[in-house]
């Protein structure tokens, strides 16, 4: 028997000396536990859960320590390690706040626990799906009720009784109602960047107002309209003002329209070519020129999106950045000179030029009244005539008033050259320049990118103002109250464009909040989406929703907060480097207003194709009806020649030539000859 008693206990002494360590080590992390939990209490930790959380999506949770030097604080470095939901997590603490983040997913309890430490609570997960209704509403009843401000609120509607419902319950309903002004609309005021965009804009449209009153507009267009001696000559004169009124598009197309048709009528031009030529000058270029009405809303957008992703570079250097994809604004306005160029035309408004040209009948239908407002085709155009009389009224000049060009050209030659010595000047102030020597090219472009382009606008639009009103004073063109009157009516042309940007502003905070930029990226990349056909999406996209709205404007305030970010997530979760993905970025930010353009141009119901078709007198459905092939032929061309090989990493210097190459064919091939009249 002592042969097995002594075998016994060699087994014990040895699996003794073998789990002696583990039993001490076992020992000091219990006492560590148990030293440790001595130092915290139930009081001693707050913890703020986040106010909703987005199933599958990442939220923060903070954990506070009323001690900011707690000594488990200090004993610990730091760095403390809680149970979540059982599973060990190490905490970093700052100024006794730690950051814990955490994904709810099917797991709706989170459950907090540090030695006898324990905190528990149940929250409801909201859906990922459910973040896409507020824009996908938006951009639905902009289809049904045709107007893009009720949409806005009614989708900002939406997404704040979402996430009332899940907080809140049933009067969640009640507070997402009230929260659009008191939650949303406050939020995207309270942004000194969009209060900036909106006083620019309201600046802008001052401006405007004065020298239509001063008679500085009528002046530069006098002077241009004297050129115009033949067919040829009419349509290149009014391109050639269409293009130096850049600066706002209502502006361009009510007094290019209005100024050049009684001269184009003598030449024979019909006024569907008219409309057209006035209609494709006004948007292209207030859409990409440096200092136009559209720049601001443009930047607010831009700068909202860049903000919520995190692109350390300025808004203002992404969209020039992105002209270098901006192919249908650049297609569109060199298309119409080659239109001129050649003399030739295609498609309805080949008949429209060939039926003026040889009869002299300039419209199809010969009454008089067309356009102003006095026969049955103007109302069944669906534009409120007392409304755009009253738009004509405001950019006429006032009575009596001598037109002399320089009363505009000083007050833009200001805003431009102010801009640009602001951009320099500000951006001087915060380059931080390489050890290496630059050229003058990267110089200035570092320049711009560190320049704040906000207060470059607002230096050059109040200085602007302040020189047009200067004139209208110095020459007694206007009195004191007069020239006032017309600033501020300058002031109420651009409130219904304020109200939209807001609007989007506040859903792209709503969108921000529901995590849509996810649950599109998720969407696209579970499809096999690559970031390559993103722009090409995008532009088909914005041709679409501008088409069925009317709006450009309302278009790129849906798509901007939209687009961009589920871009950039896209490009980084498809492994892009740095570099391919500000390529399809700044493509996507340049196609984003290049469709929202397109698709004004084809709607029937857009506000400047409605306006053109006023100005020029011209059958509402006609100039649509001609309009929609040249649009539609620069669109496609400018999508499969620019938009796609621009997103694959082909050249501008290749993609801009070529596509104008094509067009250029286009219309020598297709396009017939319109022989001059004899006058």
């Amino acid at each position: 028997m002592e042969g097995p008693k002594l075998f016994l206990k060699m087994i014990a002494t040895c699996f003794t000396l073998i789990a002696l360590p583990l039993i001490v080590d076992a020992k000091v992390v219990i006492d560590s536990v148990t030293t440790e939990t001595k130092f915290i209490k139930q009081e001693d930790i707050t913890i703020e859960l986040p106010e909703f959380v987005i199933q599958d999506i990442s939220s923060e949770i903070k954990i506070f320590f009323r001690d900011k030097e707690h000594p488990l604080l200090v004993d610990n470095n730091y760095e403390v390690t809680f149970l979540i939901n059982n599973k060990p997590e190490t905490i970093m603490f700052k100024e006794g706040v730690g950051i814990l983040t955490h994904k709810f997913s099917a797991t709706t309890q989170i459950e907090i626990k540090y030695g006898d430490y324990l905190f528990q609570s149940a929250l409801a997960p909201i859906p990922l799906w459910l973040s896409i209704l507020p824009p996908l509403a938006a951009i639905i009843l902009a289809l049904v009720f045709k107007e893009v401000i009720t949409s806005l609120f009614l989708g900002i509607f939406l997404g704040g009784a979402i996430l009332g419902v899940y907080t809140e319950g049933l009067k969640g309903i009640f507070t997402g109602l009230f929260s659009v002004i008191d939650t949303y609309v406050i939020k995207s005021l309270n942004d000194w960047g969009h209060l900036s965009v909106i006083i620019f804009s309201m600046l802008i449209g001052a401006v405007v107002a004065v020298i239509s009153k001063n008679g500085g507009m009528q002046g530069v267009v006098d002077h241009i309209s004297k050129i115009a001696k033949d067919a040829r000559s009419g349509q290149f004169s009014t391109w050639v003002l269409g293009v130096v009124i850049f600066f706002d598009d209502y502006a361009n197309t009510l007094v290019v329209g209005n100024t050049m048709r009684p001269i184009t009528d003598k030449l024979r031009i019909s006024r569907e070519k008219l409309s057209y030529i006035v209609d494709s000058t006004a948007a292209p270029i207030a859409a990409i020129a440096f200092v136009t009405t559209w720049i601001g809303f443009e930047l607010g957008y831009i700068e909202s999106s860049i903000q919520a992703i995190g692109i350390d570079e300025n808004a203002y250097s992404v969209f020039i950045k992105s002209l270098s994809y901006s192919f249908y604004p650049v297609f569109t306005l060199v298309f119409i000179l080659m239109l001129i160029y050649q003399g030739k035309d295609y498609g309805p408004m080949l008949k429209a030029e060939v039926r003026a040209r040889t009869t002299g009948q300039v419209s199809k239908n010969t009454r008089a009244d067309i356009g102003n407002g006095n026969s049955d085709e103007t109302s069944e155009a669906n534009f409120n005539v007392a409304e755009q009389n009253e738009e004509i009224s405001n950019l006429q000049p006032a009575p009596g008033v001598v037109a002399r060009w320089y009363n505009a050209v000083i007050p833009i030659a200001v805003i431009i050259v102010g801009t640009m010595v602001g951009l320099y000047y500000t951006g001087l102030q915060e380059v931080k320049w390489p050890e290496e020597a630059v050229g003058f090219q990267r110089r200035l472009s570092m320049i711009i990118g560190a320049s704040d382009s906000y207060f470059a606008l607002l230096w050059a639009s109040t200085s602007g103002l302040l020189a047009a009103i200067f004139l209208t004073l110095s020459q007694r063109i206007m009195t004191l109250p007069a020239t006032i009157k017309a600033v501020m009516n300058g002031f109420k042309t651009m409130l219904q464009a304020i109200m939209i940007l807001i609007l989007a502003w506040s859903l792209a905070i709503v969108t921000k909040d529901m995590h849509t930029a996810d649950f599109i990226t998720n969407t696209m990349l579970s499809g096999g989406l690559s970031p390559i056909l993103l722009p090409a999406l995008t532009f088909v996209l914005a041709a679409m929703i501008s088409f069925s709205t009317g709006s450009s404007w309302g278009a790129m305030a849906i798509l901007y907060p939209l687009m961009l970010p589920a871009c950039w997530q896209v490009c980084q979760t498809s492994g892009l480097e740095q570099e391919g993905t500000m390529m399809i970025f700044y493509n996507v930010v340049s196609c984003v207003l290049a469709g929202s353009v397109l698709g004004d141009h084809c709607s029937p119901i857009s506000d400047t194709t409605i306006l053109s078709s006023l100005a020029t007198s011209c059958d509402h459905v006609d100039h649509v009806r001609t309009q929609l092939p040249y649009a539609l032929t620069v669109g496609i061309v400018s999508l499969l020649f620019g938009t796609i090989p621009g997103a694959i990493g082909v050249s501008p210097w290749i993609t801009f030539p070529a596509g104008l190459l094509i067009l250029y064919f286009i219309v020598y091939f297709i396009g017939e000859k319109v022989k001059e009249p004899i006058v």
